[in-house]
């Protein structure tokens, strides 16, 4: 992905994000009942690798079939790409892990810029020390074969309810996650960067006294003015 748009996603919030894609009609791009493992690390940010899981049939599922090297999620944790982030669809079923803590950490030693499964992790303890993000519903220890085969890499796949294309940018912070087409990752990038200057100034005028009404969206006549003066005097 563009370099410049990579740094612009890296300090905005998916808030300011889900904002930009109503204004363009997307309304359900944001991961519904995914939550960080780790919330202080910085963003998550990087162009979708998917895989997808279908409900497990017991006897193509024993724990044999963990030895296959062509098996779909060994191949995934290990040709996901460094800068990607590894989207899985769980169907939203968190009865059985998605993948456990070591994965995860071949993930992360390989430059993956993150995790993201609309299930559960098992390890999750460990997971939560790790400097990759991770995103799941819930802890869930039971391993994945109990209920998810591992059926299909890099296709477009739903993930807590959202579509996700090969390639789509997935960013996550501390609320969650959420997916931009491609296409408009750049202009969704910059317009979420010039949001985000606007609602610090919000914010902080909020904070000192000001009404919001007139202010937020901006109505008011003063308001241009307003912001100007303050983008000046802090450098934005």
């Amino acid at each position: 992905m563009n370099p410049d748009t990579r740094k612009k996603l890296m300090g905005v919030s998916t808030a300011t994000l889900c904002t930009a894609l109503f204004k363009r009609g997307l309304k359900h791009q944001f991961i519904q009942g995914v939550l960080p493992l780790n919330p202080g690390l910085p963003n998550m940010v990087g162009p979708a690798y998917t895989l997808r899981y279908m409900p497990a049939r017991e006897d193509l599922n024993g724990i044999e079939v963990f030895k296959d090297r062509a098996h779909p999620q060994r191949v995934a944790v290990e040709q996901c790409p460094a800068g990607a982030v590894l989207v899985i669809d769980s169907r939203k079923d968190a009865r059985a892990a998605s993948a456990g803590g070591i994965l995860v950490a071949r993930l992360m030693v390989r430059g993956v810029a993150g995790v993201v499964t609309d299930g559960g992790f098992r390890d999750s303890p460990d997971i939560a020390k790790y400097t990759m993000p991770a995103y799941h519903s819930r802890p869930s220890a039971p391993t994945n074969l109990t209920l998810h085969q591992a059926i299909a890499l890099n296709e477009p796949i739903g993930c807590g309810d959202a579509p996700v294309f090969p390639g789509d940018i997935v960013v996550g912070d501390a609320e969650g996650v959420i997916v931009i087409p491609a296409h408009i990752a750049d202009e969704i990038a910059h317009e979420a960067v010039e949001m985000t200057v606007f609602e610090d100034f919000v914010q902080e005028t909020v904070m000192a006294g000001r009404s919001v009404l007139g202010l937020y969206p901006p109505t008011d006549s003063d308001v241009a003015d307003l912001f100007a003066t303050w983008r000046q005097a802090r450098g934005r």
